[in-house]
């Protein structure tokens, strides 16, 4: 199995991607790049078995009425979230909301905060990926998964260890962060990339939606249940890891 993980960002010199080789109970970084363009994101997807992309792969469903009310002078789907209980449904997707529940993180909003510009180019790259491949549901059923990587390390507990952390060096804290994934993950082969993992915490959130795309491939993350299978189908939904990294080689 080969998976894919994609730090999106809206500049493409931001935007870092890794692909992980999985084979015979053990895992190899086979390439990590930065600076990735829409079509290499594009062709890395053809290769790969499932890809995990650091970015909202939707918006809140009450954003459509609200926006097509405000565009068309229709009052009534506008007031209906007149407060501050309304807008944070415009704000905040369904599986937004289930992840704080579960980890006690707060995504950045894809409506009302930085993440709407990496969010539609993310839009557009799902388009490229359907023109080519086949469109994939925004739920994580297909090929593509919504992840969170700051979400999947406090998962697997590995949060505490400095990761970006305040008045630390980059260097140091992606290192210390670094260290304790490779003990955890003693199977996991770094190779010649390891060095630049310690510079860039884009390629390091890369490596850890690759590593979280294993778990989606192997229905290792938390599902939505019948309560938020209609909003994750439109909406999309952040997979939790629901297995500890030993499980990921298996």
């Amino acid at each position: 199995m080969r998976t894919l993980g994609v730090d999106l960002a809206a500049a493409t010199k931001k935007t870092a991607a890794a692909v992980i080789e999985w084979s015979d109970g053990r895992a190899r970084l086979e390439h990590a790049a930065l600076g990735v363009d829409d079509q290499e994101i594009v062709d890395l997807f053809g290769t790969c078995d499932m890809t995990g992309v650091d970015c909202p792969v939707g918006w809140p469903d009450a954003l459509i009425p609200f926006l097509t009310g405000h565009l068309n002078f229709d009052a009534a789907p506008v007031l209906a979230y007149d407060g501050i209980a309304g807008r944070r449904l415009l704000a905040y997707r369904d599986t937004d909301r289930f992840c704080t529940a579960q980890t006690g993180l707060i995504p950045l909003s894809v409506s009302a905060d930085r993440l709407a510009h990496p969010a539609m180019r993310c839009a557009v790259i799902q388009a490229k990926i359907a023109v080519l491949h086949t469109p994939q549901p925004r739920d994580g059923s297909g090929r593509l998964a919504e992840v969170y990587p700051a979400a999947s390390l406090k998962i697997w507990g590995l949060n505490g260890r400095g990761y970006k952390g305040r008045g630390v060096p980059e260097a140091e804290r992606l290192g210390l962060l670094l260290a304790a994934l490779e003990e955890q993950a003693p199977w996991l082969d770094l190779g010649a990339y390891r060095d630049r993992l310690t510079s860039s915490d884009d390629l390091l959130d890369a490596v850890i939606a690759s590593l979280t795309a294993r778990a989606v491939a192997r229905r290792r993350t938390l599902l939505p249940d019948q309560a938020h299978a209609a909003a994750a189908g439109s909406e999309g939904w952040i997979h939790l890891p629901a297995c500890t990294l030993d499980e990921l080689p298996g």
